[in-house]
């Protein structure tokens, strides 16, 4: 509730959910009090950042509240810091603590240009939760609406924001509890330049502010051959002065590649000294001499807390169904990182040093069977991705180690040996352990539990954020009947994806949910759970296609349990048989949008 009108501001974190914008034709004249569209720091009207030593300089939410300098620096969050978040770039005011930093939302207009899928926000909420439509116009003429939704900056989820900082600055001291910033991106109309955006109204209560604002750019030209989900936060090494060679497996080829760093959930900025990537040869050992990759034109990088960070496109024949090489060294210390816990592939790391560019396996001398960092190998060229967004089940759990058995693999493998519909690139996004609508790990902090924050959660960044993604084939929701939800939830969180999916333009198909009779947590409760779940799958509803999941696995005679030959022995994990009868099964027509 704004009690204090003043443009005083400081702390801030917002999440926002995003309807989709429905272009409209006509052209509706601004009143006449409006300026022009003006760039968003000259729009600044609001103080967020303080000096910890100067605390009453700012005033986020009217209470005098606000972040801390200190701890937006030592999150690497520093002025005029570019960070690269779910693939778009957004750029940390450049003022000073203290001086104006954003702008509560007001019905402002802001020149933003460029042709892109999305707009991305960086933002928070104070006071509650804070709504508003705004209006996107495009070069052409036409506009279209969007909707913002942001979540307190005190008390917003911390599954989805980009970054929390420890301390409230206020007048009297600092207080030690969480501030959140978020980033939210909304859909724009396909092919239309934008020219400008009005930001939402005020409609009194709560207030929205913004922070910066840009256009996501569409990933034309490229292809995802390789992704893996950030599962959670946890400690690993610690590494200091050591060279990671993570082992991944590609699903597309291309001329050209690129790899994604992602810093998710982190605390604190991580440094990488240098990369490189290559085709392996057995083991830690490269084919050739590993080419080294750039970060704008730089050997290495500092990825924010929250941030991301994507190589120099390099000139580099990436084979399809290969295993590659992609090295990092870290010359800072790192005790803990953002990890994909089930890689179900070993990986290596070095003894001190720099030891990227190494072709000899010697310096490795120690394996991992994580994913810690590296989450995406995009190749140029290419019809675009499918992402598969599921859990322990696409994830691989069960399937034989570093044999590339999983089933987005043998998919993959269908797609490049036939010619009917085109060669999508497969992206693995499961999870083991995910939900639909719950979190396991809760977003921020440092933990052992690596299912990853819901589905739902995860959308924008596992699944919209995709390069090129095409198609998202959701197969989730035995771990939430599992641990107690109720089909009407799952089917909620079923039915938002596919909303969401659409808003951006992507088909959305979904698989049934597989049989687990004779797993502890597969009672008969859970069963008519999973039951109820299907039907409203099979029945199509907001999805475009079905993969009928169930039927494939189920035992005939005894349709609660999955087939004796396709059970891996814990009777809720396919083996290797029942992952490809999975793939197999697949129509690969329902992947085409």
């Amino acid at each position: 509730m704004r009690r204090h009108r003043r443009h005083i501001w400081g702390a801030a974190a917002v999440l926002a959910l995003l309807t989709g914008l429905v272009p409209v034709a006509s052209a509706q004249a601004a009143a006449p009090h409006r300026p022009g569209p003006l760039p968003l720091e000259r729009l600044f009207d609001s103080r967020a950042v303080s000096d910890d030593d100067h605390p009453a300089d700012a005033d986020l939410d009217g209470a005098g509240r606000s972040l801390s300098a200190r701890d937006l620096a030592a999150a690497g969050w520093t002025p005029g810091r570019t960070l690269g978040v779910d693939g778009a770039r957004l750029t940390w005011p450049r003022t000073a603590p203290g001086a104006p930093d954003n702008v509560r939302s007001d019905g402002q207009a802001v020149r933003v240009r460029g042709r892109g899928n999305a707009l991305a926000f960086l933002v928070a909420g104070t006071g509650g939760d804070a709504s508003g439509t705004g209006t996107v116009r495009y070069r052409d003429g036409s506009r279209g609406s969007y909707r913002l939704t942001a979540p307190d900056w005190r008390s917003g989820p911390l599954a989805t924001k980009a970054v929390a900082l420890p301390h409230v600055n206020t007048p009297d001291g600092q207080l030690a509890e969480k501030a959140r910033l978020y980033v939210v991106t909304v859909p724009l109309a396909p092919g239309r330049e934008v020219e400008s955006v009005r930001l939402p109204r005020d409609p009194g209560g709560p207030d929205l502010h913004v922070f910066a604002l840009s256009v996501r750019a569409e990933q034309r030209g490229w292809t995802g051959t390789w992704s893996a989900s950030t599962a959670g936060y946890t400690a690993v090494g610690p590494w200091a002065d050591r060279t990671v060679r993570l082992v991944v497996h590609t699903s597309a080829g291309g001329p050209r590649v690129r790899v994604r760093l992602d810093n998710t959930f982190a605390a604190a900025p991580v440094r990488i000294g240098a990369a490189t990537v290559a085709v392996q040869e057995s083991g830690a050992a490269a084919r050739g001499t590993p080419r080294r990759l750039t970060f704008r034109g730089r050997s290495g990088t500092e990825i924010p807390a929250g941030a991301q960070a994507f190589s120099d496109p390099l000139g580099f024949d990436v084979p399809a169904d290969a295993n590659l090489l992609v090295s990092f060294h870290l010359p800072g210390s790192v005790p803990t990182a953002p990890v994909h816990s089930q890689a179900l592939q070993h990986s290596y790391v070095s003894t001190p040093g720099d030891h990227a560019a190494d072709g000899s396996p010697a310096a490795y001398t120690s394996t991992l069977t994580t994913w810690p960092l590296l989450t995406g190998v995009d190749v140029s060229g290419g019809p675009g991705s499918v992402v598969l967004l599921g859990d322990s089940i696409t994830d691989g759990v069960q399937s034989t180690p570093d044999t590339n058995r999983r089933w987005p693999d043998v998919l993959a493998d269908r797609l490049r040996d036939q010619s009917a519909v085109p060669r999508y690139g497969v992206l693995n996004q499961g999870i083991s352990a995910n939900r639909v609508v719950a979190d396991r790990y809760p977003g921020d902090g440092v933990s052992t539990d690596t299912g990853g924050v819901s589905a739902l959660h995860r959308l924008d960044r596992d699944v919209l954020a995709q390069t090129s993604a095409r198609t998202v084939v959701v197969f989730q929701g035995v771990n939430d009947v599992r641990w107690g939800a109720s089909a009407e939830q799952v089917i909620a969180g079923l039915r938002e994806i596919a909303d969401r999916a659409h808003a951006r333009g992507l088909r959305a198909v979904a698989a049934t949910i597989t049989p687990c009779e004779g797993e502890s947590l597969c009672t008969a409760a859970a069963n008519g759970q999973r039951e109820a779940v299907n039907a409203y799958v099979r029945a199509g509803g907001a999805f475009d296609a079905v993969l009928d999941f169930d039927a494939v696995l189920r035992d005939p005679a005894h349709p609660a349990r999955m087939a004796p030959a396709y059970d891996s022995g814990d009777h809720l994990h396919p083996g290797d048989a029942g992952l490809a009868a999975l793939a197999d099964s697949v129509d690969l027509r329902k992947l085409v949008p």
